[in-house]
């Protein structure tokens, strides 16, 4: 009986997906039709960027219609207080229901900080997004889960020591790069209020990491191009999370 209520969840939760998944797909048909290219290219640059602004408001308003017919019920705002306390980056995450045990979250970082210290030039800046997909062993937003995600990042670090991602000399080298991969984790849900709630996740995986290598100081001299495949922790949270019913 619970294989088959598993199924059902996991049913619901792709016939969700594929809603949601088609919308954009006419979304993108309607931009890229030919003839409507070639109108807006004899337009003028500052009509060009009214119309990407559209699209995008456009884009944004099906992908909200969708979560709204696959969550029906529970839609969560959230930030990752650990996150942001560790490096300084500002982060929000979305996460809405597509059946009774399952939610999918989507999540953004982004740090443009660059420091005034010229001389050293340690920063941090960089911008991530992931995007998870859960099972909630009980019911959506209480209690434990399980979770899928994949994640996609480009990065611009300098000055820090991160041996785990570039070797145990990184703080004196500057990189320049992107990432890619994913992973599992583990999470519990913590029930504050109507409203508000805590979350706990810890999770490891895969990414595969691409980037230049550049002598730390200011406009330092190109070292060499090097690819790392890491293997590790790929999320670690507590989350503030405010729930919209």
């Amino acid at each position: 009986m619970i294989y088959r209520t598993i199924l059902d969840e996991i049913s619901e939760s792709m016939c969700n997906f594929r809603t949601f998944y088609f919308n954009i797909y006419l979304f993108c048909n309607f931009a890229s039709d030919n003839n409507f290219i070639k109108r807006k290219q004899k337009q003028n640059i500052q009509y060009t960027h009214l119309m990407k602004i559209q699209y995008i408001a456009i884009l944004l308003l099906i992908c909200w219609g969708s979560i709204l017919k696959c969550s029906a019920q529970k839609v969560a705002v959230k930030t990752n207080l650990f996150y942001g306390a560790y490096s300084g980056t500002p982060n929000l995450g979305v996460e809405w229901g597509l059946s009774p045990r399952t939610t999918i979250e989507l999540g953004a970082v982004l740090n443009w900080f660059t420091p005034n210290k010229a001389s050293s030039n340690k920063k941090l800046v960089h911008w991530l997004g992931t995007m998870e997909y859960r099972y909630w062993t009980c019911e959506r937003f209480s209690g434990h889960f399980g979770g899928i995600h994949i994640i996609g990042t480009q990065y611009n670090i300098a000055g820090h020591h991160l041996p785990l991602l570039f070797g145990d000399n990184s703080s004196h080298y500057r990189y320049e790069g992107w990432g890619a991969g994913g992973g599992i984790s583990y999470s519990y849900h913590f029930l504050l209020s109507n409203r508000w709630s805590l979350e706990a996740n810890i999770g490891a995986g895969y990414v595969r990491l691409h980037y230049d290598k550049f002598r730390c100081e200011t406009c330092g001299e190109k070292v060499g191009t090097e690819n790392r495949n890491y293997f590790g922790p790929t999320k670690a949270a507590i989350s503030l999370i405010f729930l919209i019913k």
